[in-house]
């Protein structure tokens, strides 16, 4: 399969994971809407939410509660959008859930991020 997300989960992209089970990766976007923008990711290939089973759902679901407080509390985001691939809106054809912060802040290099919410 020639899918990004699937060789990210298969570790031959590398990326900049905050999160990973046996179901999920949550790692950060690299062209972030802003300062931790985050993906999360199941780890086995569905194309949109329309294929999701109800377990992997729930999953992904209680994981984003878990990386929103997170990035509440290493980056003081104030609020959050939550939006999912879905059809033709994404270039990337396999599920996803992006959390984006909202912050005054200047988006600042993914890395350097990615330090401060692994500290």
């Amino acid at each position: 399969m020639d899918c990004l997300f699937c060789k990210i989960v298969n570790k031959d992209i590398p990326s900049f994971k905050i999160y990973e089970d046996n179901i999920v990766l949550a790692l950060l976007d690299i062209n972030p809407k802003s300062n931790g923008h985050t993906l999360i990711i199941p780890k086995k290939h569905f194309t949109d939410f329309t294929e999701l089973d109800s377990e992997t759902l729930l999953h992904i679901n209680m994981v984003a509660k878990n990386i929103v407080t997170l990035l509440e509390q290493k980056l003081n985001a104030t609020g959050f959008c939550i939006n999912t691939n879905y059809l033709d809106t994404q270039d990337i054809k396999h599920y996803h859930l992006h959390i984006v912060p909202v912050s005054k802040s200047k988006i600042k290099d993914v890395e350097e991020i990615y330090n401060i919410i692994k500290k």
